[in-house]
């Protein structure tokens, strides 16, 4: 588990390049994959918590960045207000740098008109305008608040003088009849995939193939064929329980000529 993450991790790309929407990215240093990692992740740690940790590892091998301050809760008397995700430290240039870690999984939605709103988690729940919104305003000002202030002052380090990035990980899957998606100025390289209606996924059209279900730190990695594959007709009752609890799961999807693809079969 642990050098699949960090390889998926590491391969998946940015969401954007460069500075959109207000928010610059953070350009990954090269890293070298081996020799392994060691470090055991929990298994029942959830996603986010997982990318953090391999996030971690990462930056650390890489040898480009002290990591100053990671995962610290700022608190407002006994209340936790928000999270600083990382202050890493730029070897070369000593420059203090605040990295929001984001690192997601979106349909879009081409029925809604508005690009910047079409992209949204599996679920339907989780907005990508939202949470940018959110890094904004929310995670990138916390280091300014006079809580924020006082964190950093008590690491010895300066928040007036620390550049804010992010480091926006997604991977994107379009609606399967549709051969092209409209992104810009998003990443195309992020499109991984595609999703289906159920009702669609129970098509004919899809019965020929054999489907495996991930576990949610499998969504991460590149899909393979060492795993136990399921009948169509298998598949569709483990989907249909999802469907029944509002739950959209991913599934890789093996073809006859052994090529394998990634979808979410949405609830909605």
């Amino acid at each position: 588990m642990v050098n699949s993450l960090h390889e998926g991790f590491y391969r998946t790309k940015p969401l954007w390049l460069n500075e959109q929407f207000g928010i610059e990215q953070f350009h990954f240093p090269e890293v070298t994959l081996q020799p392994p990692f060691t470090e055991t992740i929990p298994a029942k740690m959830r996603l986010g918590h997982q990318m953090e940790f391999v996030f971690k590892d990462l930056i650390e091998r890489s040898g480009a960045y002290e990591i100053l301050l990671y995962n610290q809760p700022v608190l407002s008397g006994k209340q936790t207000i928000g999270e600083i995700d990382f202050i890493l430290g730029n070897k070369e240039t000593f420059q203090q740098i605040h990295v929001e870690l984001t690192y997601k999984f979106y349909v879009i939605d081409s029925a809604i008109s508005e690009p910047i709103h079409r992209l949204m988690g599996p679920n339907r729940r989780d907005m990508f305008f939202t949470k940018m919104e959110k890094i904004k305003n929310r995670q990138f000002q916390l280091l300014h608040s006079e809580e924020g202030k006082k964190v950093l002052f008590s690491k010895n380090i300066d928040p007036n003088c620390i550049h804010h990035l992010c480091c926006f990980k997604a991977q994107l899957f379009h609606h399967y009849l549709e051969e092209q998606s409209h992104i810009r100025p998003l990443n195309k390289a992020c499109l991984s995939g595609f999703w289906i209606r159920f009702k669609d996924f129970e098509s004919s059209a899809f019965r020929g193939y054999h489907y495996y279900m991930p576990k949610k730190w499998q969504w991460v990695i590149r899909p393979h064929k060492t795993v136990e594959w399921m009948s169509h007709f298998e598949t569709l009752m483990e989907v249909n329980l999802r469907m029944i609890n509002e739950n959209s799961p991913m599934l890789w999807l093996k073809k006859n000529d052994g090529t394998i693809q990634k979808l979410f079969v949405v609830w909605w």
